[in-house]
C-alpha cells in the first residue's frame, strides 16, 4: 500500500513495549524481530523520545544493521513534557536523531494531542518548525498523534492543513466508547480524507485477553486464531489506513501478528459478522457512560479528576485490569494534578453539571471502594 509517496505494509512494529531483560531492553531478542519483521516484508517502525531506551534500542537493532532506504523510522515530539521552552522542545528532534543515528526521520509526529497538550505545540509554534525541518530534510512526512474527541479533533485538522497524516486509537472495544470516540475520529479523518495510522488496536494488550464472552465469540469461529488478530484485522480491514502499529513485546508476539498479517487481503462477510457479534458483547457490558466533556469538572470543588476516575473504573470492569486501570489513574488524574475518587465530598454540583445525567457521586464511590 502506498500513501504520502511510501510503500507501506499494512503492519506497523510499534517500539513502546520492546522486550526486557531484567530492567534493559533486551537488544539481541528485538533484533530477532526486526529481522522476522522486515523479511515477511513490512517496513514501518514507530518509536518516539519519550519512550524510555527505545530510540537507543531501535538504533542498534535496526539502523545499524540495515541500509536506510530499506525502512520507514517515525518519532514523536512530547513538548508539553517538562519543556519550558521551545528552545526545548525542538531539541527533541535532535535528540532522537543522535539515539536513532537515524540521519532523518520518513514520519516526525507532534506527540498525543488533545486537551492543554494542544495549547503546547501551538504556543512554541511546532508546526511552522515543522515545515522548516522538512525543508531542511531532517524529516519527510509531518503529522500528529491524538487522544481527542472528535470535535477537538477536527479543530486540529482545520488550524493546521500542514498536517499529512493522523494517528489515532482505533480498535473494536474504543469504536463506539463515548469518551474515545474511535468511530467519530476516524470520520472526522476520512472527511478531511487525511491518511490515518493507528494505534492501540490490541488496546495496550488488553483485547489479547478480552472480557470471556468476547473470547468465546472469536474461539467459536476459529479456534486457531489468536484473539490479538481479530483486533488488529479489524483495523487493518479500514480504508484509508496507512498501517495499523502492534506495540510487540517478543518473538511469539511477532510470529503471531506475522501469521496473519502477512497475506492479509481483508475480512470476508462472514468475518466481518463475527467482529460485529463480538464488538456488540463488549458494549453490553455496563460501563459508565462518561465522554470526557469534564463539565464536572469545571464545577467542583475539590478538583477530582472525574473523567480520568471514569475511564480507569471502566478498563477494570471490561478487563479485570488493575495494573491498567492504576496506569490510567497515573496518566489522567495524578499527572494532571487533579484529586482523585476518594477526596469527594458528595456536594453534588457535578451531577447538575453533568450532560449524560451520570449519578458521579455514586459511580466516584465505585472508584474508591475498588481502590483507584
Amino acid at each position: 500500500m502506498t500513501y504520502l509517496g511510501e510503500d507501506i505494509g499494512k503492519l506497523g512494529f510499534g517500539l513502546m513495549r520492546l522486550p526486557k531483560n531484567g530492567e534493559e531492553i533486551d537488544i539481541e531478542q528485538t533484533k530477532q524481530m526486526v529481522d522476522m519483521f522486515l523479511k515477511a516484508g513490512f517496513t514501518y517502525f514507530d518509536t518516539a523520545w519519550a519512550y524510555k531506551g527505545s530510540e537507543e534500542a531501535i538504533r542498534k537493532a535496526l539502523v545499524e544493521r540495515y541500509p536506510r532506504e530499506n525502512f520507514q523510522l517515525a518519532t514523536k515530539n512530547a513538548a508539553w513534557i517538562e519543556c519550558g521552552s521551545r528552545e526545548e522542545a525542538i531539541d527533541q528532534l535532535e535528540t532522537s536523531l543522535k539515539r536513532t543515528g537515524a540521519g532523518y526521520f520518513d514520519f516526525y509526529l507532534l506527540h498525543n494531542l488533545g486537551q492543554s497538550r494542544t495549547k503546547v505545540f501551538d504556543d512554541f509554534d511546532l508546526w511552522s518548525w515543522g515545515m522548516e525541518m522538512k525543508k531542511e530534510g531532517k524529516i519527510k512526512h509531518l503529522g500528529f498523534s491524538a487522544h481527542t474527541n472528535a470535535e477537538e479533533l477536527e479543530e486540529i485538522i482545520n488550524a493546521h492543513p500542514e498536517a499529512e497524516f493522523v494517528q489515532l486509537q482505533i480498535n473494536y472495544a474504543d469504536w463506539d466508547n463515548p469518551s474515545i470516540q474511535s468511530r467519530k475520529c476516524y470520520d472526522v479523518a476520512r472527511k478531511y480524507e487525511l491518511p490515518v495510522i493507528i494505534m492501540e488496536p490490541v488496546k495496550g494488550g488488553m483485547l489479547a485477553k478480552p472480557p470471556a464472552v468476547v473470547e468465546d465469540i472469536f474461539k467459536e469461529a476459529d479456534p486457531d486464531s489468536s484473539c490479538a488478530s481479530w483486533a488488529v484485522k479489524y483495523a487493518a480491514d479500514m480504508d484509508g489506513i496507512i498501517t495499523v502499529l502492534s506495540g510487540m513485546s517478543n518473538i511469539d508476539q511477532m510470529e503471531d501478528n506475522l501469521s496473519f498479517m502477512k497475506d492479509f487481503k481483508g475480512f470476508t462477510d462472514d468475518e466481518r459478522k463475527v467482529l460485529d457479534r463480538a464488538a456488540k458483547a463488549i458494549n453490553e457490558i455496563p460501563i459508565i457512560p462518561c465522554t470526557s466533556c469534564d463539565y464536572c469538572a469545571a464545577v467542583c470543588p475539590m478538583d477530582i479528576g472525574i473523567s480520568g476516575s471514569f475511564a480507569a473504573m471502566n478498563i477494570l470492569t471490561l478487563f479485570d485490569d488493575v495494573e491498567k486501570a492504576e496506569n490510567q489513574v497515573m496518566w489522567s488524574v495524578e499527572k494532571q494534578k487533579k484529586k482523585k475518587a476518594v477526596d469527594c465530598i458528595k456536594c453534588g454540583a457535578c451531577e447538575e453539571a453533568c450532560p449524560q445525567h451520570i449519578e458521579i457521586v455514586r459511580e466516584l464511590e465505585r472508584v474508591n471502594e475498588a481502590g483507584l
